[in-house]
């Protein structure tokens, strides 16, 4: 009887641990996902540097700081390790800080201004900072899951063992950053 017992326990024990795994690995595989999501919307925004760039060349080559800076900008954000979300957060903000000056650049060129291709390539910017945070509304959902698997006892235990570590929030440090550049598309009609 006691044998049997024995078996019993072990039975639930190797069960128990099999589910949180299981659980464990399904949120870490969210979070993986929604990582990959930030980093596409974060590929197409930087893919549509560029454009933006050349666009505001034409009207403001007087402005090259700002232009020789939201490139620079590019580069470093491009630069940082896909899995180092507190540098790519830093970076990524402050490229969204020089698009902002760079779109603030089309207030002084009316022209600018009322170009077709500038104001499509601000609306595509607004639409894809509007992607961008829900995508990284998205992961940070998935981290908060996974950190709440991680810390929580008896499933930290569980984590422990197996090298499931928290993840971190992909957070802008200072409330200026936090802010979508602004994009004003009823000036120019």
């Amino acid at each position: 009887m006691l044998t049997w017992l024995i078996i019993l326990i072990v039975v639930v024990v190797v069960a128990y641990v099999a589910v949180v795994f299981n659980r464990l690995v399904r949120t870490r595989q969210m979070a993986d996902e929604a990582w990959s999501g930030i980093d596409v919307q974060l590929k197409r925004r930087s893919d549509l540097v560029p454009n933006l760039v050349e666009a505001v060349k034409g009207y403001a080559a007087h402005e090259r700081g700002v232009l020789d800076e939201v490139t620079q900008l590019r580069g470093a954000a491009r630069a940082v390790p896909m899995n180092d979300v507190a540098a790519r957060a830093q970076a990524e903000s402050a490229l969204s800080a020089g698009l902002g000056r760079l779109i603030a650049l089309s207030e002084n060129y009316p022209d600018l201004k009322a170009s077709g291709n500038f104001l499509a390539l601000q609306q595509q910017l607004s639409a894809l900072e509007d992607d961008l945070q829900m995508a990284r509304r998205y992961y940070n959902g998935a981290a908060r899951n996974m950190n709440v698997m991680v810390q929580s006892f008896p499933s930290n235990l569980i984590a422990g063992m197996f090298g499931f570590a928290a993840r971190p929030f992909f957070e802008l440090a200072d409330a200026a950053e936090r802010a979508v550049p602004t994009v004003d598309l009823t000036a120019a009609r």
